[in-house]
């Protein structure tokens, strides 16, 4: 390449349409100026960069094999050659094809060589079929004074996380809970929240996360799919207990407050948990018995079906979850960690908890997340990686420019849902040198890692040797997420930056490729797709869309099916649906997600058949209000006089969604739920303001 010195413009003695990797005919060596063009220093410089970055590529090729070679032996070498060639082959082999490799081998090669340093951890500790319990025990003897958590100002070290966990084993064991039973666990955000499922590990004894949000039926069929024997709930929900309590017979209740040990209510015949924890022994427990691959967790999804569905978490699933985003994008055991979301949520309470649990790190425990407060408290504790969700980026970046939004040590952020739209102003203002965006699903076997910070990507995959990590992007019919399949009979791969459903293959004889699924074995059978890409095969489907361009990079679209976003909540319509319907004495009713200008996700809205418009809409406001969480209230409610039904007697929504509640284009009578918890008629004045911001959701 020569460079043109009038306009700065290179210029090849051989053009070509970079695109199709063809060569054009013979150049004149001129610049677009048309004037000869010099050898110039910024054309030294070009080459002698582009040199030194195939050099560093060939060296850290050399050393990756070696490595490969060293522990992987030499047939899992050629075969990666052979895949590598395979790939190139089914390119086309076109310049294209070496414009992309050159492009994106360095974050290939990296992400391989972390992929396979997480491995060979995992091996180790899957040879010596350690239990998470067993991985904490052996960090808080190496450094028993090392502070793993903090909250509120008070510091928890390992030692002290150790003999809490270890006195919630013994308390339990000595109640006659063993290995293979469930306890509901209901506790707002707070180290005794991970000392509770850690010590109950321990005993093989599984703990179900429940959102502390789910109320009535919701809640009681959050303890009942678990099959509970046990219910631990905070001091502060005893009144949500209450409620369900006489549908509970034969499960034990445990009541938690911190602080000094109280004495029993009574009202629920609880136990107090704290002053039955200070009466018992600290001395470590046996754990012997307590494998790799045991059951460890259930963390629940929303997802189609409606209620809450329980997710399997193994001891070795939790490896996968806290280990990958660790090695994937590079944490170091010197780091603070930051996290303000939910514990019974994977994100926080695996992936944040997981690097104190795993790797003896300290991690800054908030009880929820405040905009205001968030920078503070990363200057405060001096943390250098915190967590985020798409929603909480946007609420920080509403917030006043304070001195404390760059004055701080923080290196990287980690999480999922930043927008494309807010990402550069967002690391801008902040100061932020490395965004570590995820995707995957808790129930799933396919998450991936943006490790290099590209603006919008929620992960990548391998254009030169993609069989490394088998996760695809396959063709939907993108209003119910089925998958479209070929004359074959097999599905179809999308091409570059064509939307389509997000696939992990299911391999059961590899932990990182399993799928486990949900405790109801009927709900994880529709996650499964089969006959993929050939006969007998099987693959987990996300039910989101996503596309991935060229190089390999893959940015998120939207969410298939009924269940939506909003507020960092996945909520399920027909669990909504069945409730207004309650509500309003058993009438049709549909609950769609809505786009709302500004604002993340889709926010819920409710169309209802009343023909005579005798809806009592404070009873619904109170009625939901009561019912659902905050994220799962219909915020538009529209009144219908006729339901659209299918051949099969299902509701249409379709249309419903795609008019929205816009009054200028809607005229059934259709209200807003305002801040003051009442559903208002919304106005074409209303509606200006919410698609304006001024009315804020």
């Amino acid at each position: 390449a020569f460079m043109c010195p009038t306009t700065g413009i290179a210029a090849s003695s051989q053009n070509g349409d970079i695109e199709s990797g063809r060569p054009a005919a013979s150049g004149t060596g001129k610049g677009e100026c048309g004037r000869p063009c010099s050898f110039s220093w910024p054309a030294i410089r070009r080459v002698a960069a582009v040199t030194l970055r195939v050099l560093f590529v060939l060296s850290l090729l050399a050393s990756l094999v070696a490595l490969t070679w060293y522990f992987m032996g030499l047939m899992f070498v050629i075969q990666l050659s052979l895949v590598a060639l395979v790939a190139y082959l089914a390119a086309g082999g076109g310049y294209r094809w070496f414009y992309v490799a050159l492009k994106t081998a360095p974050r290939d090669l990296t992400g391989l060589f972390r992929y396979i340093l997480f491995l060979l951890s995992v091996w180790k500790i899957s040879r010596n079929n350690l239990s998470i319990g067993q991985i904490f025990r052996n960090n808080a003897t190496k450094t028993p004074n090392k502070v793993c958590f903090i909250y509120e100002d008070k510091e928890w070290t390992m030692a002290e996380m150790e003999e809490f966990s270890n006195k919630m084993a013994n308390l339990f064991r000595s109640h006659g809970y063993r290995k293979g039973d469930t306890v509901g666990l209901m506790l707002e955000n707070r180290p005794e929240f991970v000392g509770i499922w850690l010590g109950l590990s321990k005993l093989g004894v599984i703990t179900a996360l429940i959102n502390f949000n789910l109320r009535q039926n919701s809640l009681l069929h959050s303890i009942n799919v678990a099959k509970c024997q046990a219910f631990i709930f905070g001091e502060e929900f005893t009144e949500a207990v209450k409620e369900i309590s006489v549908n509970m017979a034969g499960v034990r209740l445990y009541s938690f407050a911190p602080g000094e040990p109280k004495l029993p209510r009574g009202d629920l015949n609880e136990r107090q948990l704290s002053r039955l924890l200070a009466e018992t022994s600290s001395t470590p427990p046996p754990i012997d018995d307590v494998g790799f691959h045991d059951k460890m967790l259930y963390i629940y999804t929303s997802g189609t079906t409606g209620l809450p569905k329980a997710a399997v978490i193994t001891h070795a699933r939790y490896v996968f979850l806290a280990g990958a985003i660790s090695y994937l994008v590079w944490f170091k055991k010197s780091d603070r960690f930051y996290t303000p979301l939910p514990l019974y949520h994977t994100a926080g309470g695996a992936m944040s908890v997981g690097q104190a649990i795993l790797y003896g790190c300290t991690v800054v425990i908030k009880k929820k997340f405040s905009a205001s407060a968030y920078f503070s408290d990363i200057a405060k504790y001096n943390c250098t990686v915190a967590q985020y969700i798409g929603e909480m980026c946007r609420y920080l970046l509403a917030t006043p420019p304070k001195p404390t939004d760059s004055q701080h040590k923080l290196r990287m952020v980690f999480g999922n849902g930043l927008r494309p739209q807010i990402w550069p102003e967002f690391v801008k203002r902040f100061n932020i040198r490395q965004v570590g965006e995820f995707y995957g699903a808790t129930e799933g076997n396919a998450n991936i890692v943006n490790i290099d910070s590209t603006v919008g990507a929620i992960g990548f995959v391998s254009r030169i040797i993609p069989a490394v990590y088998p996760v695809s992007v396959i063709k939907v019919d993108q209003l119910t997420g089925e998958p479209i399949r070929g004359p074959n009979g097999l599905c179809i791969l999308c091409k570059p930056d064509e939307p389509g459903v997000f696939i992990g293959k299911i391999i059961p004889s590899n932990p990182a490729r399993a799928y486990l699924g949900y405790v109801n074995e009927k709900e994880s059978e529709k996650k499964i797709v089969y006959d993929v890409f050939s006969k007998g095969d099987s693959v987990f489907i996300s039910g989101d869309l996503v596309s991935c361009d060229e190089f390999g990079y893959i940015y998120f679209k939207d969410r298939t099916g009924d269940t939506f976003r909003w507020k960092g909540e996945n909520v399920s319509t027909s669990e909504v649906e069945s409730i207004v319907s309650n509500l309003v004495d058993f009438k049709d009713c549909v609950v769609y997600g809505v786009e709302v200008p500004g604002n993340e996700g889709r926010a819920g809205m409710a169309a209802i058949v009343d023909k005579d418009l005798n809806i009592n809409m404070n009873k619904l406001a109170e009625g939901v209000k009561k019912a659902l969480p905050t994220y799962g209230r219909p915020i538009f409610v529209r009144i219908i006089h006729e339901m659209e039904m299918t051949g099969t007697y299902k509701m249409k929504k379709y249309d419903l969604q795609k008019e929205g509640f816009d009054p200028r284009k809607v005229s059934d009578q259709m209200y807003f739920l305002g801040p003051s918890g009442t559903y208002d008629i919304l106005t074409p004045d209303v509606f200006n303001q919410i698609e304006s911001g001024k009315i804020r959701l």
